[in-house]
């Protein structure tokens, strides 16, 4: 889907972001190749034959995304090179697919799922857990963070290699000034100064902040900053469904 190119012209005709203006997110700009294997809580979403977002390991048998992702999805695991048989690759179906019940695809309100895998991921060096937020407080501004996928990494180069790039937690204030419908399940990322963020990590991937997954990449324009699901708002939701 082809994301807005002119900020400008989109703020003065919508009031809010759109699934349907081109705001969800499929690239990584301004970042770099990672380590191979150093993320090692990543999941790639494979759908219609393709990889269309990215996920995160929060248990051995869950993988928590965006709503907007729904669809018939494997699930690739300890995985850098998407399109190439690595041996510490494994490939998991899904059992059950939890949406938010309140998400909203036109306002991308609430953009959570989660997937019950068919079988438990084994843990290895290659496939690991990311630990979710413990309480329900907001992430501070100016928090140093970082944010993965495999999507573009600009207009027209295509990676098979997982991207990563840092980014920095936005106030409320400023990006209400961009965003807003901006709620209690959402925050922004992105960097001040360079065109970073998640232009930067695929649909559903993570936003990760002193090692805790604080968000999912859900949407935002051509420029930083990005809108993130803020997990830390969805906890008892995810304790009632994981058990």
């Amino acid at each position: 889907m082809e994301r807005p190119q002119c900020l400008l012209l989109l703020l003065s005709l919508l009031s809010y972001p759109s699934a349907h203006a081109g705001a969800l997110r499929s690239q990584i700009v301004g970042g770099h190749e990672a380590k191979p294997h150093s993320r090692p809580y990543m999941a790639a979403l494979k759908m219609s034959g393709d990889f269309s977002c990215g996920g995160f390991l929060v248990a051995p048998d869950w993988v928590m995304t965006a709503a907007h992702c729904m669809g018939d999805i494997t699930v690739i695991l300890g995985a850098h090179n998407i399109h190439e048989p690595e041996e510490s690759q494994q490939v998991l179906g899904v059992e059950t697919y939890y949406k938010h019940p309140e998400y909203n695809d036109i306002f991308l309100t609430n953009d959570i799922l989660l997937l019950k895998l068919t079988a438990k991921a084994k843990l290895t060096k290659y496939v690991q857990l990311i630990p979710l937020p413990k309480t329900s407080s907001d992430v501070p501004t100016d928090t140093k963070c970082s944010t993965a996928g495999w999507g573009l990494i600009d207009k027209e180069r295509i990676t098979d290699k997982l991207f990563e790039t840092n980014i920095t937690i936005y106030s409320r204030r400023k990006c209400l000034n961009v965003y807003p419908n901006l709620n209690d399940g959402m925050l922004c990322a992105g960097s001040f100064h360079q065109l970073k963020d998640s232009s930067q990590g695929d649909s559903g991937g993570p936003l990760i902040c002193n090692g805790v997954v604080q968000g999912i990449v859900s949407f935002g324009y051509s420029a930083p900053p990005a809108v993130y699901t803020r997990i830390a708002n969805y906890l008892p939701w995810i304790k009632k469904i994981m058990g």
